[in-house]
């Protein structure tokens, strides 16, 4: 999926150090999403804060994200991806000190706002980064696949690092092991990162930043509203609407602006489209899988929070050798469509998997880890095709806003898959109590009921995802036919 680099530029030394940094940078944005969920119980106890108040700690980060994406990953391509990149992880450092230094539930709630304020910088920076470091080599997609299994074992990575911070230290741990990372990321990043500001500076499109940040903020809002108070609640509602209302008026106005915030022949190509698209439908069931999963191992299974992080371990695991090896060994044979299509498939048969098997007296070896070890090949089998082809073919001066439609397209699947499955989720466990009213075990018979139900929907998002995939993509993006990548000149290569 790349062209063939010129002697000077794929010599270049920098090129995996310069990958392992924006690694880091993005487990550390990626990580952050779980991390704290496993510190809740230990927080709420520390700081005295209800239950209806705690989903604040997930969603002021999910929100600030989610909702800022596309304006940091404008940003990088007008000032320079190295200088957004660098003060997307400073600002994250600091604010995750205030954060682990909260006295209060106010202070928590702001420090995760402002973290997803400087992550919603600094993750796009990174893909961006990493696509016109590799542009011209054809180490691209051994590259790209290393990229997308950090970031797409960053959940379940966060779910152990989580546990064991809080089981060994405290829950403020879980914010200052930041601090850790991002400091000394920031230091190599100054070293090895090269200055590529756009030369022309163009204006920024404000109409396009408020329409596409008001429209993001409002739709992940309004989903987060639904997975916690109701779907027919005024504030969902209203916020979904106000969304969709937005986010039209958006497209709108990016077809006439002179310089739009997002040109949308980026998300028109085909091969992009259908990138992004997986991207967001495979969001919305690994993100939900994530959260059923945990309350089953923690709740049904008698797992400490730690001990949930290792049983995660066999899909991270799977993750981080599929990855790299379909990108290098695999997609240059068969082109990404068949290969995403065989990760939708994986998805609906983990699902399947899980919902046949989970019952009350389940173990984890017989009845979890299988469905684990499929999801761990299935996943990469989605993500590490998607997010090369994602970035494949723009402009060096937009390749940060097509990153941003990743993560975009990640956040928003996100929200949108853990506040329908939860909604599920709820109404399959009202119905179960409601018919098995008196029974002895009932209680934990409809939790699992519950999840049950919500891994057969979540597997018919996997098949939407498989039709998506058919019907979309191109029947070959391989290296010979992709779209030429943005090249790198030699004097600039990292």
């Amino acid at each position: 999926m790349a062209s063939s680099p010129s002697p000077t530029a794929s010599a270049a030394p920098n090129r995996w150090a310069v990958l392992a940094l924006l690694g880091i940078a993005q487990l550390m944005v990626v990580l952050d999403s779980t991390i704290v969920n496993i510190a809740l119980p230990s927080a709420q106890q520390d700081l005295g804060f209800s239950d209806e108040s705690r989903q604040w700690i997930v969603t002021a980060y999910a929100l600030a994200f989610g909702s800022l994406l596309l304006v940091g990953g404008k940003i990088g391509d007008l000032f320079g991806r190295k200088w957004t990149f660098f003060t997307g992880l400073i600002g994250f450092a600091v604010v995750s000190f205030i954060g682990g230094l909260a006295p209060t539930f106010g202070v928590l709630v702001a420090s995760r706002a402002l973290q997803g304020v400087f992550g919603a910088l600094l993750a796009p920076s990174a893909l961006s980064l990493l696509t016109v470091t590799f542009a011209d080599s054809p180490d691209r997609p051994k590259a790209f696949g290393i990229f997308a299994a950090v970031a797409t074992a960053g959940a379940s990575v966060g779910l152990l690092l989580g546990g064991l911070l809080t089981d060994v230290l405290t829950w403020r741990w879980c914010l200052y092991v930041n601090l850790v990372i991002a400091i000394p990321a920031a230091f190599f990043a100054l070293r090895l990162i090269v200055t590529d500001a756009n030369p022309s500076r163009p204006k920024i499109d404000w109409l396009g930043v408020v329409l596409a940040s008001g429209g993001l903020f409002a739709i992940v809002f309004g989903f987060s509203e639904a997975a916690t108070d109701s779907w027919t609640s005024a504030r969902t509602v209203v916020s979904l609407a106000l969304g969709v209302v937005l986010l039209v008026s958006f497209v709108v106005w990016q077809r006439r602006a002179p310089q739009p915030l997002l040109p949308l022949h980026i998300v028109a190509n085909r091969a992009r489209g259908g990138a992004y698209s997986a991207i967001a439908i495979a969001g919305c069931s690994v993100f939900a899988v994530f959260l059923f999963l945990t309350y089953f191992m923690q709740q049904n299974l008698g797992y400490s929070p730690l001990k949930t992080g290792v049983a995660f371990l066999p899909m991270t695991v799977l993750i981080f050798i599929v990855a790299p090896t379909l990108q290098t060994k695999v997609l240059p044979r068969v082109g990404v469509k068949p290969i995403i299509m065989t990760g939708m498939t994986l998805g609906v048969i983990s699902m399947l998997v899980f919902f046949a098997q989970l019952t009350p007296t389940s173990s984890y070896t017989s009845d979890v880890l299988p469905g684990l070890i499929i999801l761990g090949i299935g996943m990469p089998c989605i993500f590490a095709p998607s997010f090369a082809t994602a970035t494949l073919g723009v402009d060096r001066y937009e390749a940060g806003v097509a990153s941003a439609m990743v993560n975009t397209c990640q956040q928003v699947g996100g929200a949108v898959g853990t506040a329908l499955l939860s909604t599920i989720f709820a109404s399959a466990v009202s119905g179960y109590v409601s018919d098995h009213r008196g029974q002895r075990g009932v209680e934990a018979a409809a939790a699992v009921h519950g999840y049950t139900t919500a891994f057969y929907v979540a597997g018919g998002l996997f098949a939407l995802g498989f039709f998506v995939a058919l019907v979309v993509l191109p029947r070959r993006i391989g290296a010979a036919r992709a779209p030429a990548p943005v090249t790198t000149p030699a004097h600039e290569a990292a």
